[in-house]
């Protein structure tokens, strides 16, 4: 769910601000026509699975915000100290439990009851703010469109996840870590998706800009989460093969686009020593899909179909 750079290629794993960059504090901007090509992902194996799964869970037009984190810190309110957008499972907060999250309603047409979420988006000189947190502030972006899609693996099949397996991508403190943990960060502009930032990129006239979250896809086959809600699932190496003792499954895949308005920044929510870097960006993922489903997901992946929801 970015390049902080003095030339485009350094960019790509930098911390200092962007050549041509339109800067404001820790929010370093970019243009993206100087933003380097990325290398193409590793191609699929005759083993691989190559199919997809779309969710369809709207955009968050309920106006779902809360400042929790039941993945990092649950029975903690506001321990985020940022608002998340949600989309999925309608119930998610700091208190919520397999049970209540397994009763809920959902925004998703095919019934999946799987939260999913991430920090808003702002337009900081606008302070007329649906939800404020912890000096973040300024008008929230709805999302444009949200993509939710499971994918499988280039050198093998998946295995089902788990319920209620939780997982996040990113770190939340990304900036003052000086860049630990955001080599999966992505952002884009709709007509440039061949060139990847971890900066807030300027796009051309008439482009959305996109927001980009791969989850780790290795589950070590035991636990759901770990205590550092991490090391349970993990990424695969380079090549897409997951570590020993690991097993794949279907790596969830986010793509968020806005509207930006012309000529204006735009900022995620953060923790405030964050500064609104786009380093600190961040997602989450709680599976409460029900078995019937992700079995269905599975097939669908492992038989290389593309399969909308």
């Amino acid at each position: 769910m970015v390049a902080i750079a003095m030339t485009a290629l350094v960019g790509l794993t930098g911390c200092g601000p962007s050549q041509g960059s339109a800067d404001s504090g820790a929010a370093h901007y970019v243009d993206i026509s100087q933003v380097a090509v990325a290398p193409r992902p590793p191609a699929a194996r005759p083993d691989g699975s190559t199919g997809t799964w779309r969710e369809d869970c709207g955009r968050n037009e309920k106006g779902i915000y809360n400042s929790d984190n039941l993945v990092v810190s649950p029975g903690k309110i506001g321990a985020a100290e940022h608002a998340h957008d949600y989309v999925g499972n309608v119930s998610t907060n700091a208190f919520s439990t397999d049970q209540s999250l397994a009763a809920a309603a959902t925004t998703c047409t095919d019934g999946d009851r799987s939260s999913y979420y991430w920090p808003v988006l702002r337009v900081p000189a606008n302070s007329d703010g649906v939800h404020e947190a912890d000096g973040n502030h300024g008008r929230i972006l709805m999302p444009a469109s949200v993509l939710l899609e499971f994918r499988g693996s280039p050198v093998s099949k998946v295995v089902a996840m788990p319920r209620f397996l939780r997982t996040s991508t990113g770190n939340p403190h990304g900036y003052t870590k000086g860049g630990e943990g955001t080599d999966r960060l992505q952002w884009t502009c709709s007509g440039a998706r061949d060139r990847l930032t971890k900066d807030y990129p300027r796009c051309a006239p008439g482009d959305q800009v996109i927001r980009i979250f791969d989850m780790p896809n290795c589950w070590n086959g035991k636990t759901t989460d770990s205590p550092d809600h991490r090391s349970h699932l993990v990424f695969g190496d380079s090549s897409g093969g997951c570590p020993v003792a690991t097993f794949p499954v279907p790596q969830l895949h986010l793509e968020i686009a806005y509207d930006i308005p012309p000529g204006a920044d735009y900022i995620v929510d953060t923790f405030p020593e964050e500064q609104h870097s786009a380093l600190a960006d961040h997602g989450h993922f709680i599976n409460v899909m029900s078995e019937a489903l992700m079995t269905t997901v599975v097939g669908c992946i492992n038989t290389g179909r593309h399969c909308d929801e």
